[in-house]
C-alpha cells in the first residue's frame, strides 16, 4: 500500500507536471522563467505555508490545484461582459475540481478526501466552508502579493472606479484572519499599500 507521505508527493507532481504544459510562460523575480501556471501553484503553496502552516493535506492539495491547466479555458471564449465572466468563472472552477479529483483518484486517496477539495476547488460555500475559505484567502493573499502591480496598471489609467470596486469585492471575500495577513505576511509592493488601503476602506 502506498505510504500517506508518497500519496501526497505523487498527487503534488501530478498537478505540476499538467501545469508544466502551460505554454504561456512568466519570469520570476529570480529571473527564472515558468510556466504561468506551474509557478502560479508554487505561489499559492508558498503563500499557505505562510499563512496557515498548520493547514491539513486537502488544503494543501487544493491551493496547489486551483488554477491547474487554466489556459484551457480562456476568457476570451466567453462574452466579454459581466455575465460573461460569471460563466467563464464558473466553469473554470468545474474544470479544475473535477481535473484535480481524477488525479487524487489515481494517487489512491479515498472519496471523502477528494470530495473536500473538489468542494474547496469549486469554491463552494464560502464563509461557511473552512476549506474553501483557506484556498480563497491564500489566492487573494497572492494575488496582493505578486499580481497586483500588473492589475493596477491594467485598470488605473482608465477605470479607476473599477479597479477600486474590484479590490473591494477581493477584500470582502477574504476572512478576518486573511485581512490581517494581507497587512502583515503579504508584501504588497509598497507604492501599491496605499492604493490597497483606500480602495478596501472605500475612499
Amino acid at each position: 500500500m502506498i505510504s500517506d507521505t508518497k500519496r501526497f508527493e505523487q498527487a503534488i507532481a501530478a498537478i505540476d507536471a499538467v501545469n508544466a504544459e502551460d505554454p504561456r510562460k512568466e519570469t520570476a523575480p529570480d529571473g527564472k522563467e515558468y510556466p504561468k501556471e506551474l509557478l502560479y501553484g508554487m505561489r499559492m503553496s508558498d503563500m499557505l505555508d505562510r499563512f496557515a502552516p498548520e493547514a491539513d493535506e486537502v488544503v494543501k492539495l487544493a491551493v496547489r490545484a486551483q488554477h491547474i491547466k487554466r489556459w484551457a479555458i480562456p476568457r476570451s471564449d466567453y462574452p466579454m461582459d459581466g455575465f460573461g465572466y460569471k460563466q467563464w468563472r464558473t466553469t473554470l472552477y468545474k474544470f479544475h475540481a473535477d481535473l484535480v479529483a481524477d488525479i487524487l483518484r489515481e494517487a489512491g486517496y479515498d472519496e471523502e478526501t477528494i470530495k473536500r477539495v473538489h468542494s474547496a476547488v469549486r469554491k463552494e460555500a464560502l464563509k461557511l466552508n473552512k476549506d474553501t475559505q483557506m484556498v480563497e484567502d491564500v489566492a487573494d493573499l497572492v494575488f496582493l502579493e505578486h499580481y497586483i502591480e500588473e492589475f493596477v496598471q491594467k485598470y488605473s489609467h482608465y477605470d479607476q472606479t473599477k479597479m477600486f470596486d474590484i479590490l473591494r469585492k477581493t477584500w470582502k471575500k477574504m476572512s478576518e484572519r486573511g485581512h490581517e495577513a494581507a497587512l502583515k505576511i503579504a508584501k504588497i509592493p509598497a507604492h501599491l499599500a496605499p492604493t490597497v488601503v483606500q480602495a478596501v476602506r472605500g475612499e
